[in-house]
């Protein structure tokens, strides 16, 4: 049946509002509806097959970056650094002693006699009441020893230590791992170098002078922080090496300006000892200032007794200090393959 037209016109306005209503309602419907219809995360992450029961073993690379080992020597690039560290702090090189003192502004220097005489005084620097005064400190250390006089026991400056180290070290090519012997390490000039550089329990000694082992062991080892490092100091004389053990082998022996002072005869004797204890080929003694001991016999002479020892001459060194006006002569030997 035909609709009146007034009834057309009516439901066509009527249908316009109903039909949008319509589609915002349909749109609001599909937003509700499909996340519900949308796969969830666990499922897109979970096998749809039961799990296998094999086991994927997975190699991971791993790159171990290893410090580099402190330099031995000091180089020209650290020289010129600290020239310009001096000249930018304006601290130049003075050239009298009286220059040097009119520098001491606000300080109150005291002798090592003077500092001596204070500890022995009040029993320490600050220090407990006397029904406490020992109670304290676990390594109780005599104060002519705290106040380093045995720094000048050997003539030298102390800081020549370094340079023999540096020279010993880099002519005989030694690590860490290296095991090493000095013939008279005193109070540890030398020694506390070597003991710092090589593994724990790689550094021998051998000393005789009861003032020196006191100041090596009550006092530059703990000052240093040096003790984990466990260095075996024996006091012996007479070129007994015993004590160090049977199977030890040597990858340097020295000894700094030692072999001045004991009679050539005992030199022959510690050598003899200690020639089957060198590495073959790569160990090496050093010797320093003379070989008077090997001079004397005469060139021909020397060389046969070394030669029987199992040893040969290889060479004169000089090495300079870093520090002050000095060189020392070192005379080189070895222990050719067998």
């Amino acid at each position: 049946m035909a609709l009146p037209s007034g009834a057309s016109a009516t439901a066509r306005m009527l249908t316009v509002p109903a039909l949008l209503l319509l589609l915002s309602s349909a749109a609001l419907l599909v937003f509700l509806i499909l996340p519900s219809l949308s796969p969830s995360p666990a499922a897109h992450l979970c096998a749809c097959s039961p799990p296998t029961t094999t086991h994927t073993t997975t190699t991971v690379t791993t790159t171990t970056t290893t410090a580099s080992p402190a330099p031995v020597t000091t180089s020209p690039a650290d020289v010129a650094w600290l020239k310009s560290q001096l000249a930018s702090n304006s601290l130049p090189l003075l050239a009298s002693h009286d220059a040097w003192h009119r520098l001491r502004k606000g300080i109150n220097p005291r002798t090592r006699e003077q500092q001596l005489f204070d500890i022995n005084r009040h029993h320490g620097i600050s220090h407990y009441p006397d029904e406490e005064a020992t109670n304290h400190t676990a390594l109780p250390c005599p104060g002519e020893l705290l106040v380093e006089e045995h720094h000048s026991n050997y003539g030298e400056p102390w800081a020549g230590g370094r340079d023999v180290f540096e020279f010993l070290a880099n002519a005989s090519a030694l690590t860490p791992r290296d095991q090493v012997l000095e013939i008279g390490c005193g109070t540890l000039r030398v020694g506390l170098h070597f003991i710092r550089f090589l593994e724990a329990a790689k550094f021998h000694c051998l000393e005789r002078d009861e003032l020196s082992l006191m100041a090596a062991l009550r006092y530059e080892l703990p000052a240093q922080g040096l003790l984990y490092k466990r260095p075996m100091i024996v006091r012996g004389e007479d070129m007994d090496f015993s004590r160090f053990g049977d199977t030890v082998m040597y990858d340097l022996i020295y000894a700094s300006a030692v072999f001045l002072h004991i009679p050539d005869k005992l030199v022959w004797t510690g050598l003899e000892r200690l020639a089957g204890k060198l590495r073959p080929q790569r160990g090496r003694i050093f010797v320093s200032h003379n070989i008077k001991f090997c001079s004397r016999l005469g060139g021909d002479e020397c060389t046969r007794r070394l030669t029987e020892l199992g040893l040969e001459y290889v060479g004169k060194h000089t090495h300079d200090s870093l520090l002050f006006n000095h060189y020392e002569i070192w005379f080189e030997f070895r222990r050719p393959k067998v």
